[in-house]
Order: C-alpha cells, then sequence, then structure tokens
C-alpha cells in the first residue's frame, strides 16, 4: 500500500457523504458515476471499513463514515481553497472587489486615486462602501477595508499603510472670546463636539511627556456620525472638536483653525488595509492593498506641530 494517502478517494467520499448520492457528487466534480464509485470502493477497501450503506433506494454514511466524513470535508475544502486561490493568484488581477473605508477619509484620499488604480488594472472592479459604521467583512461580504484605528480586531489581517495622529483644534475667533484651555481639564467647561464611533465610547484621552493622562468626554451640542459634520461649527468659532489629521491638515496650513493643549497628544493610530482571512489572497486584493500602499504610505496630510 502507497505511503500516500488516497487524496482522490477522501475528496469522492466527501463530496457522496455531502451530497448523500453518487450521482449528485459525481455531477459536482465532473466525473462520472463509475468513477466516484470506484473511488470510494478503493477508500473503504484502504481504511479497511465500509463508508456507507448501500440499498436500491437508500444511501447512509456508517457509523464509521460519519466519524471520517468531517476530516474528510475538511480536507477537501483546504484542496479546493489552495487551487482555487493558486489560479487566481497566477492570473492577471480581475473581478469585482467589495471595498469598505470611512466616509470622510473614502471622499477625500480614496475616490480619487480610483482612476488611476482602474487604469493600471482595467479588469478589475469595485463596489465602494462609504461609512463611518465599522463593517462586518466576513459577515457582510466584504473583500476587504480600510480602517483608521489605534487597536484592531485580532481576527483580521491587517497591512499598515501609515500613521495617523488626531488633534484637538479651535478657530482663532474661539481662542479669542474664550481663552486657550492649558489643561485637558479645562475642556470639562467648554462646548467640544461628539462623534459617534469612536471606538471605547466617545472619550479623548491624552497624555504628555511626563506621564500624566486625562480622559475628557465631550459634552457640546453637536454630536455626529461623520467627522465633516463638525468643521462647520467648530470654523464658526462655536466650539472645540477633535478631528482626524486627514481632515484638521487643510484647516491647520491655512490658519482657520489652531491646535490646542499642544503639551498633550492623542494616542496615535493608523491607517490599515484589512482582510478577514490569513489564507493567499486573489490578485485583485493583493493589486489593490500594493496600490493603496504605494499611495498613502506617504500621504498629502500629514501635519507636524
Amino acid at each position: 500500500m502507497s505511503k500516500l494517502p488516497d487524496f482522490e478517494g477522501l475528496a469522492m467520499f466527501a463530496k457522496v457523504a455531502e451530497e448523500r448520492s453518487f450521482a449528485a457528487a459525481a455531477r459536482a466534480m465532473g466525473l462520472s458515476v463509475a468513477t466516484v464509485s470506484r473511488g470510494v470502493s478503493r477508500l473503504e477497501e484502504r481504511l479497511g471499513a465500509r463508508l456507507f450503506n448501500r440499498t436500491s433506494r437508500k444511501l447512509a454514511l456508517t457509523a464509521f463514515g460519519r466519524a471520517v466524513a468531517e476530516s474528510a470535508s475538511r480536507i477537501y475544502r483546504d484542496a479546493k481553497e489552495v487551487e482555487d486561490a493558486a489560479r487566481e493568484l497566477s492570473a492577471r488581477p480581475r473581478g469585482l472587489i467589495r471595498l469598505a473605508v470611512p466616509m470622510s477619509f473614502g471622499l477625500r484620499w480614496v475616490a480619487p486615486l480610483l482612476p488611476e488604480f482602474f487604469r493600471a488594472y482595467p479588469e478589475v472592479s469595485i463596489d465602494l462602501h462609504l461609512s463611518d459604521a465599522t463593517v462586518d467583512l466576513v459577515g457582510q461580504g466584504f473583500d476587504a477595508a480600510l480602517r483608521i484605528a489605534v487597536l484592531l480586531d485580532p481576527a483580521l489581517v491587517a497591512r499598515r499603510l501609515c500613521p495617523v495622529s488626531r488633534f484637538i483644534v479651535a478657530a482663532p475667533s474661539y481662542l479669542e472670546r474664550h481663552g486657550r484651555p492649558k489643561h485637558p481639564r479645562d475642556l470639562n467647561v467648554r462646548d467640544c463636539l461628539g462623534y459617534a464611533y469612536r471606538a471605547k465610547s466617545d472619550a479623548w484621552r491624552l497624555a504628555n511627556a511626563e506621564g500624566d493622562e486625562a480622559v475628557i468626554t465631550p459634552t457640546g451640542r453637536l454630536r455626529v456620525t461623520n467627522a465633516d459634520a463638525l468643521v462647520p461649527t467648530v470654523l464658526a468659532g462655536l466650539a472645540v472638536a477633535e478631528m482626524p489629521e486627514f481632515i484638521a491638515s487643510e484647516y491647520l496650513r491655512d490658519g482657520r483653525l489652531e491646535t490646542i493643549l499642544e503639551d498633550w497628544t492623542l494616542q496615535k493610530g493608523g491607517l490599515y488595509f484589512v482582510t478577514p482571512t490569513a489564507r493567499v489572497r486573489p490578485a485583485k486584493i493583493e493589486a489593490l492593498a500594493n496600490f493603496l500602499a504605494d499611495q498613502l504610505s506617504t500621504p498629502a496630510w500629514r501635519w507636524s506641530r
């Protein structure tokens, strides 16, 4: 007897067990019923026990067959997945990518890049889902996502594209009227605007060089589900807000906003390309990941105090 496992026989058995029919399994695998029957019989002979009880009208797993079926099915699925992934990787990137991206970031920094991506990969199309709510990649059927976070779900496979800082900002007119805060606790009596989709509750966590920490919970008159909606109220000099670097830098450069509490920093996050599996990814996903890494690794929004 060969020491090499009978992978073909195991695959045929797994498919027959799944379909509960030799004929249906044969159709699914593109084989003749006789070929499948011989494969299963060969496996039974090799294992020394019957896998099925067969009658003219009924096919049922034996107790031994039930014990083997789950492992055989897993081997079959894994082999098919490896083969499919290898075929995909060997081909030119093509097909649909369902990509989830935070709304403000997607509109400002991803959508403008897509024409260049489509010129480079004319056989790839993208279903771009823009929302600040965190989507369930597996449950909602997404191929990939861009996430801006400090910590990520460890079940996801993440590629860090670049760091993303956050700043507490106010308009010069606000600071003229209300004064510049010296310590985070000064914000407890200020109109601080909130963001609904912040991880670990809507709170600003700050630290300084001495290791002191402070947590501020915004209690202003506006709370939003998209950070761009904070901008008009802050520019009007009515409130203080925390903004990500990729939004705030435009207004910091032209002086319409200023950073405050410069001796304190918010925890820095990162921009990540995430996928729901660690297995070999299709060529279309690799192409998009590499493209975004090239375009966003040194972004134009970077701001230095």
